[in-house]
């Protein structure tokens, strides 16, 4: 399909009561309003094509920019065009598929500790959320570089952006559960945190507390 062809259908899926759920959350008002349900299929239909991502994302359109990050490939995605993406993105939702997306790629580690130290509340967002897919790579991240990171979130949470703070809080929570040897260590720092407070606008959408969270994943982990 080319960019003609999807834009078409894309307006064609969109609905009233989409784009007001979408907005609600945060999106813009450059959307048509298509479910997730409908992106997949399209996902599934086009498969892998990196020209395409790169020309949906320059429509910026939202959910053309979601559809680019589903079809974008991680292989052959460049440093420049990922920096070039997170400048543009200022949705969360868009930010946490962002995040998977840029897990996959070579420069991943590398962005994420840069974009971690970002002032920026969703590039900050997408550096934390970013740890939530590399920890599930045993080897990727270090238990030195996930305690330095644990030290990182315990200063910085409750004086970064609402969105980064979630992502932060889901982070430490993440070390906890697929770093066993850093699972006290990581409870240890919720406990000295407390509670995270998040503004999640008018959406049912909450933070969980951290350490119950790694306490109900170890749990289900074992059975």
């Amino acid at each position: 399909m080319n960019l003609k062809e999807v834009m078409s259908v894309l307006k064609k899926q969109g609905t009233e009561q989409n784009r007001k759920i979408y907005k609600r959350h945060g999106s813009s008002n450059d959307l048509f309003g298509v479910s997730f349900a409908n992106l997949g299929a399209l996902k599934k239909k086009i498969k892998t094509d990196h020209d395409l991502a790169l020309a949906l994302w320059s429509t910026k359109n939202m959910d053309a920019r979601t559809l680019a990050i589903m079809v974008a490939d991680p292989t052959s995605i460049k440093s420049k065009e990922l920096d070039n993406w997170i400048k543009d993105i200022d949705y969360y939702l868009l930010a946490d598929m962002f995040a998977l997306l840029v897990a996959k790629t070579k420069f991943a580690k590398t962005k994420q500790k840069k974009w971690a130290k970002s002032k920026n509340e969703h590039t900050k967002q997408t550096g934390y959320a970013m740890l939530c897919a590399m920890l599930r790579e045993p080897n990727l991240l270090t238990e030195t570089e996930c305690k330095n990171i644990l030290k990182t979130i315990e200063k910085e949470i409750h004086s970064s952006p609402n969105r980064a703070r979630h992502s932060m809080n889901m982070a430490l929570t993440a070390i906890g559960i697929y770093k066993p040897e850093l699972t006290s260590i990581a409870i240890k720092t919720a406990e000295k945190i407390g509670k995270v407070v998040v503004d999640h606008g008018e959406t049912s959408c909450k933070t969980p507390d951290a350490i119950s969270y790694i306490e109900k994943a170890l749990k289900r982990l074992k059975k």
